[in-house]
């Protein structure tokens, strides 16, 4: 049976939702597959850690943990009528408390006969198979598996493009999972039959999707922000050169006279929005001198200074 999930992610009973997001995120990364490879305690403790936000990372099933309706693993607990372990008809005190029970001053009472109905008639009749505990048609405990949870980072261009990841879930279990054309940040992708068997059939798989930070570009919105270094020719003359975007290397035509702190507008280059529609990519240009200033650089420098002094104004 697996540990107390709050203590599997080391927060308090009382945790916010946000606070409980937070400390799994924490370990999920730490722990991770792909940050471990070949660890088998990080593994290990990488599918515990996600099999606890399985039961306290959903609000319905966090109720039904602190209410002890289910238990560390996800599965329901039995308990009598009354709300309580051991207060139903059904305990195992010999149907005390408020059930049957059989009494050596009076006449034994034939539960097959009592509760026949109940369980499906067990003659074979036109009853069997349709009491609220059978398998039958009429059965009412023949309840789906749990969903189970996963969290897959992306790269900003699977999100943009689509394409196809690996992803564990707590049970050892690895999903080739297809990214959509246009993901987006938090969405959540439902895998049918992919979750906990159960009696009425498997639950579904949930993947949430974080589009991880990218080396380059800045999410502003949909629109995708990035500083693009210039040479001193090229500001001051203009010219061609080369840009990098999410689809590929264009050629930018950087106007005459430009300054660090402009900025090029990519029509179509940027984030797709909830409709596939994509934003565009900004070009911020940053006037770039080389790592080697040579001689003839400076001359021109100080003698430009010395003819013609210029002091930039703060915009």
């Amino acid at each position: 049976m697996a540990r107390d999930p709050y203590q599997e992610l080391g927060v308090t009973r009382t945790a916010s939702a946000d606070e409980i997001r937070k400390a799994f995120r924490k370990l999920a990364k730490q722990y991770h597959p792909d940050a471990n490879p070949g660890d088998k305690k990080a593994e290990e403790r990488f599918k515990q850690v996600s099999a606890a936000f399985d039961i306290v990372g959903d609000a319905e099933k966090r109720k039904k943990f602190d209410l002890g309706q289910i238990d560390a693993d996800g599965r329901e607990t039995m308990r009598g009528f009354g709300g309580q372990p051991g207060n139903g008809p059904f305990n195992a005190g010999g149907f005390g408390q408020g059930g049957f029970h059989r009494s050596n001053e009076g006449p034994e009472i034939d539960l097959s006969d009592l509760f026949g109905g109940m369980f499906g008639g067990g003659g074979g009749g036109a009853g069997a198979g349709r009491g609220p505990f059978s398998g039958g048609a009429g059965g009412g405990f023949s309840a789906k598996g749990a969903d189970v949870k996963a969290r897959l980072d992306i790269d900003l261009e699977d999100a943009i493009k689509g394409g196809k990841k690996r992803v564990a879930f707590s049970d050892g279990r690895t999903i080739d999972v297809t990214i959509p054309t246009g993901a987006q940040e938090g969405q959540t992708l439902r895998l049918k039959g992919q979750g906990a068997p159960g009696r009425g059939g498997q639950g579904d798989a949930l993947i949430e999707l974080a589009i991880k930070p990218h080396p380059i570009y800045r999410r502003e919105g949909e629109a995708l922000v990035m500083d693009l270094p210039v040479s001193i020719p090229d500001a001051v003359l203009g010219g061609k050169v080369e840009a990098p975007t999410p689809d590929g290397n264009v050629m930018l035509a950087v106007p005459k006279g430009s300054n660090s702190g402009q900025t090029l507008r990519l029509k179509g280059r940027g984030m797709p929005d909830g409709k596939g529609k994509r934003g565009d990519l900004l070009a911020r240009l940053v006037v770039t001198l080389p790592e080697t200033v040579d001689q003839d650089l400076e001359k021109f420098a100080e003698a430009w200074r010395a003819q013609k002094p210029y002091t930039p104004k703060r915009k």
